[in-house]
């Protein structure tokens, strides 16, 4: 219950002792949503649950409990330890970081100024995402990601929405920044946008993400990745997310500088990335070496597929455990 214990004292009274009262494990609880004059919603092993006033989960709107627009304000003080002011910065990007790692995403009333978005009131809206480290995930990954010589080959993590691509790719890191047996370890850079990857509290990361690893916490991935390559001396830079042309031209500048590039996108299949335009450039051109797709089936961060640059099927996830991997095949570019 250590865990639960962590989390629940940030929301307010009301919402505490219902969430003291859910048997669920929250090692397993992914999102837990808060809107005003809205069902307390919770995210448990990828199903969505109303909460009921007892802490029981229901898939029945009608037994959930209706939190109060005052308990939105109280829960936001109880996050921000009473001052708020001191998270401005990040609140312009519509979230904040407490201990833990767990990312406090907000919306509201937005705040403007000649530069943008200044900060946010009657905060309306919340969602907690809870921090997630499962170390080890990335272990049948690795001699995939590691080509000849020992050599990391520029790696492309697709998955759906709540796979575990984040989580795949913290554990990469902080696997290839510590070295294995087999593997001697490398410095990894990470352009860490939304604090999801770090879970940086104040400077300092909540998750652990390596010996060699340097972090850019809130920074666009784009000027993010361009930083690092001038500054850290990275071998290996990961970011999360990609999609933009800014990141693409980005992601160019740092393979051309040398360095090697472990990402992530959301995605179902490497078809599916080839539908979008910005992406499809980087499969046409065999600019990745190695794609890794996740599936929601099982545990967080299950690999479904792995494909190398010319599109051959290194690996696909066996019906059932005892059948092993399946023969090696191939998708071709259209």
């Amino acid at each position: 219950m250590e865990r639960k214990d962590e989390l629940i004292h940030i929301f307010s009274k009301n919402v505490r002792e219902i969430l003291s009262r859910v048997a669920a494990d929250f090692e397993e609880v992914q999102e837990i949503r808060l809107r005003a004059a809205g069902p307390l919603l919770l995210v448990y092993r990828n199903e969505e649950y109303y909460v009921s006033q007892n802490g029981a989960l229901s898939k029945e709107r009608a037994d959930a409990y209706l939190v109060a627009k005052n308990e939105l304000k109280e829960t936001m003080e109880y996050m921000s330890n009473h001052s708020l002011y001191a998270f401005e910065e990040e609140m312009k990007q519509g979230f904040i970081t407490i201990p833990g790692g767990h990312r406090i995403g907000i919306a509201g009333k937005t705040i403007l100024d000649e530069s943008g978005i200044k900060t946010m009131k009657y905060i309306s809206f919340i969602n907690v995402r809870l921090s997630h480290q499962i170390k080890g995930c990335a272990l049948p990954v690795l001699p995939y990601v590691y080509g000849a010589g020992k050599e990391i080959c520029h790696t492309l993590i697709i998955s759906p929405p709540r796979c575990g691509k984040t989580t795949l790719l913290r554990d990469l890191i902080r696997q290839v920044s510590n070295g294995t047996k087999e593997y001697p370890g490398l410095t990894v850079g990470v352009v860490d946008e939304r604090s999801e990857i770090g879970a940086c509290y104040q400077g300092v990361p909540q998750n652990e993400i390596g010996i060699r690893t340097d972090i850019l916490d809130c920074c666009p991935k784009a000027k993010g990745m361009m930083m690092l390559i001038r500054t850290m001396s990275p071998r290996v830079i990961a970011v999360d997310e990609i999609g933009s042309r800014e990141d693409l031209e980005a992601m160019e500048y740092v393979m051309n500088c040398g360095c090697k590039l472990i990402a992530t996108v959301h995605g179902s299949s490497i078809d599916d990335i080839k539908q979008k335009p910005v992406l499809r450039k980087l499969v046409e051109e065999r600019v990745f070496e190695r794609y890794v797709v996740l599936n929601c089936r099982g545990r967080i961060g299950n690999i479904d597929q792995i494909y190398d640059s010319r599109g051959t099927q290194l690996y696909k996830a066996p019906l059932h455990p005892a059948e092993g991997r399946w023969d090696r095949q191939e998708w071709a570019y259209g």
